[in-house]
């Protein structure tokens, strides 16, 4: 008895065609949640408060990051940190005051990876409510461990003084920031 194969043949070569496109369109999908994470994280970091007695401003930028991390997950939110501060690095003008460059403040763009991806995490996590406040304030107090190290060795300066800049001004916002996560995430499961 000989058996019909071209019909499993043809549904199995109509797979192997199909497989390459959707991984393509997987990938551009992927692509553009991370360029949009990334442009939220930018747009939502231009409102920025210069404070001066320190080069850090007071910016939305780790709630950008928190945000991002928490609607887009973990590695998302992640990769948009870390294009960000790419871009950045080179330049770009995606930091507060549509400016760019490894400046003093650097460090806390590179925490925003931190940030997002623990943000992802809470975001994800059954966490109730004060749980999930604790755990959006490590994430966003991550930021500061690369932000204040970062800002000593910019400003050659003691770490008391890196945390007097870089930690102290900004404890009541990131409380706020936090509060607000930790109850938008709630809500969102």
């Amino acid at each position: 008895m000989i058996k019909n194969t071209s019909s499993a043949t043809g549904a199995t070569g109509a797979a192997t065609a199909a497989a390459p496109a959707s991984h393509l369109a997987l990938a551009a999908r992927e692509t553009a949640l991370i360029i949009l994470g990334t442009a939220a994280i930018a747009l939502i970091g231009q409102v920025s408060l210069p404070l001066p007695f320190t080069p850090v401003p007071v910016t939305l930028g780790t709630l950008a990051a928190l945000g991002v991390g928490a609607a887009l997950g973990s590695l998302r939110g992640i990769a948009s940190s870390l294009l960000l501060a790419g871009l950045a690095a080179v330049g770009a003008p995606v930091l507060a005051g549509w400016s760019g460059g490894v400046t003093a403040s650097f460090g806390y763009v590179l925490g925003y990876a931190l940030a997002a991806g623990l943000a992802g995490r809470v975001a994800r996590s059954d966490a109730g409510l004060p749980a999930r406040f604790a755990l959006m304030l490590i994430a966003s107090g991550s930021v500061f461990v690369p932000g204040v190290m970062w800002l000593k060795i910019a400003l050659g300066v003691g770490w008391g003084k890196a945390v007097a800049l870089g930690l102290t001004p900004f404890l009541i916002g990131d409380l706020l920031k936090s509060a607000f996560m930790a109850v938008v995430t709630a809500k969102r499961r």
